[in-house]
């Protein structure tokens, strides 16, 4: 895997640390008990250095010395490390450490020589991930909350693969039990209306127009002659025809949206497999299955849920529940070190059953993740607001791509953590202002892209990364390239709490960082050396950009 620059000088700055902590505790300076453990963060406030350690307010209460004084010792004993400017004792006793600025040409190099391999890393080398998200009901066509999830599980397994995983993206049909009858009743009665028939819907029913649609185009391949066959034959048929229609445009709509799942898993498959009545028995084998009321329940109050669980009911139907119970244990069966479920906001409750299911089969619940994805608020120029289609009585993930696109919805969907409310304002996704931030981010790739093309055309030439143009940059380029340099740990956090939106926000500050550059310095007519030094800069950007934008399954134009 590519390496990075900034962690290494970490790594070997914490290495030194402890080595100096070694060396103190030798020459009796600290105990020889004391604490060893060293924490380097990165400050966020640029004055206060590239790296920051509390280590001497730990040793403090080890050495009975004041921190600044412990501090000092510490430093004294510190062996020499590359790129190290200088060191500061702040505060209390804070120790920031500076770099020197011969680090900036070696961070530049790095980039443009590993170009989209930059940040690749080891993290979670090794480990065969599931990701299981959107799994919508196959009765109606998908809403605005799976196209969050649609986003962030995509963009996850991106930034998982970049880490190093093995990933595996799957979509549950839940094409078995009684949503789907249902959706076959919904369409039998919409076609005996459309032959003219007085016809009491079912309560239950669903009602969108699309449940019309279906039925017409059940008539127009059946005709007249479905009326005679028996009402359970006629409910059948729609139920199949319906279910296969919808998941087939929600198929299409997915793939449009640019995802593209490995696996799609079918419920109805672990019944024909005897996976359900598999696992029954063997939670009847360990005693934890009993009858009341004609229910058979499942003692998940034993594993930390609330209350006990029915599934099967008394008229001798599985529920969902043990479907799912089958389905996750299927899946650790396949062998994956972790698995991640994305739900909707309205399965929040469903976490602590599932668990709990999984510790009565004996498989420790915290190998079970689940993120929600959170309800998203509609809004136009800052106001609520709700579109007007024939599709439901809802909006669909497809309205609102043909309304914004797919960059716009998967960078809004991204841009905040998943388990927050999203307000979604339709205007300023649509926007080519600065205002709009992935517009903003686009731009400045766009722009780089244009740079160049007018270097070409004034006869400017970069030949590629050169170590003299470091020595052409200043405190505006150094505050790029550290943030530049920041993107490798960025992708690292951002992979081990599963949180797309950290590069989101990573990318909006480079981007604003080069917009700045870019109205206050000239990148042609102030001399070739000159040129070549900025446009280097700008080619690192570019690169980052187009990594960034790239895990967020977002489009990188050269043109805007």
């Amino acid at each position: 895997m590519a390496a990075a620059f900034m962690l290494e000088i970490r790594e070997k700055l914490a290495e030194a640390l402890r080595q100096g902590i070694q060396r103190a505790k030798a020459d009796g300076v600290f105990p020889p008990d004391c604490e060893e453990t060293v924490k380097l963060e990165t400050p966020k406030d640029r004055t206060h250095g590239h790296f920051a350690t509390n280590a001497a307010l730990v040793l403090a209460r080890w050495a009975k010395k004041p921190p600044r004084q412990v501090a000092e010792m510490l430093l004294s004993y510190l062996p020499e490390v590359g790129f190290l400017g200088r060191t500061e004792i702040a505060g209390p006793g804070f120790i920031n450490f500076y770099l020197d600025r011969s680090w900036l040409g070696e961070a530049a190099a790095e980039v443009l020589r590993l170009a989209e391999a930059y940040g690749d890393n080891d993290l979670l080398r090794g480990e065969k991930i599931q990701l299981e998200f959107v799994s919508a009901n196959p009765v109606g066509p998908m809403n605005v909350v799976n196209a969050r999830a649609a986003a962030v599980g995509d963009s996850l397994a991106r930034i998982f693969k970049t880490c190093g995983a093995q990933v595996e993206k799957e979509y549950y049909i839940n094409d078995y039990g009684v949503q789907v009858w249902v959706l076959g009743r919904s369409i039998e009665a919409r076609y005996r209306e459309l032959l003219g028939e007085a016809v009491e819907f079912p309560e239950e029913g669903y009602r969108g127009d699309y449940i019309t649609d279906l039925a017409q185009e059940v008539l127009a391949t059946y005709g007249s002659e479905l009326r005679a066959k028996p009402e359970e034959e006629r409910v059948e048929l729609c139920k199949e025809f319906g279910y296969k229609k919808i998941l087939r445009s929600q198929q299409e709509d997915l793939k449009n949206y640019g995802i593209v799942y490995d696996v799609w898993f079918s419920e109805r498959s672990l019944h024909q497999s005897g996976a359900v009545d598999k696992v029954i028995k063997e939670l009847e084998a360990k005693g934890l299955l009993y009858e009341a009321d004609g229910a058979i329940w499942l003692k998940t109050s034993l594993f930390g849920d609330d209350k006990d669980r029915v599934i099967r009911t008394a008229d001798g139907r599985t529920t969902y529940f043990i479907s799912d119970i089958a389905y996750h244990l299927n899946k650790y069966e396949r062998n994956f070190t972790r698995v991640i479920d994305i739900w909707g906001p309205d399965h929040h409750g469903y976490i602590p059953r599932m668990k709990a299911a999984m510790a009565a089969l004996g498989i420790d619940p915290a190998r079970l993740e689940v993120l929600i994805a959170q309800q998203i608020n509609l809004l136009k120029g800052g106001k609520p607001f709700k579109m007007s289609k024939r599709r439901g009585e809802f909006i669909t993930m497809q309205d609102l791509l043909n309304e914004v696109g797919n960059d716009a919805a998967r960078w809004y969907f991204l841009m905040r953590s998943t388990d927050s409310h999203l307000d979604f304002d339709l205007e300023l996704a649509k926007a080519q202002t600065s205002e709009n931030p992935v517009f903003y981010v686009q731009y400045a790739h766009a722009r780089i892209a244009s740079l160049f093309r007018q270097a070409a055309e004034a006869g400017v030439a970069w030949q590629g990364w050169r170590p003299e143009d470091a020595e052409l940059w200043d405190d505006d380029e150094a505050e790029i390239l550290e943030q530049v340099a920041r993107f490798p740990e960025l992708l690292i956090t951002a992979a081990e709490g599963c949180e797309p939106h950290r590069v989101t926000g990573y990318l909006l500050e480079l981007a604003t960082l080069f917009h700045a550059y870019y109205n206050r310095k000239r990148f042609l007519g102030e001399g070739p050396e000159v040129s070549h030094a900025r446009l280097s800069l700008a080619a690192v950007v570019q690169r980052i950009l187009a990594k960034g934008l790239s895990l967020l399954g977002i489009s990188a134009p050269e043109r805007m």
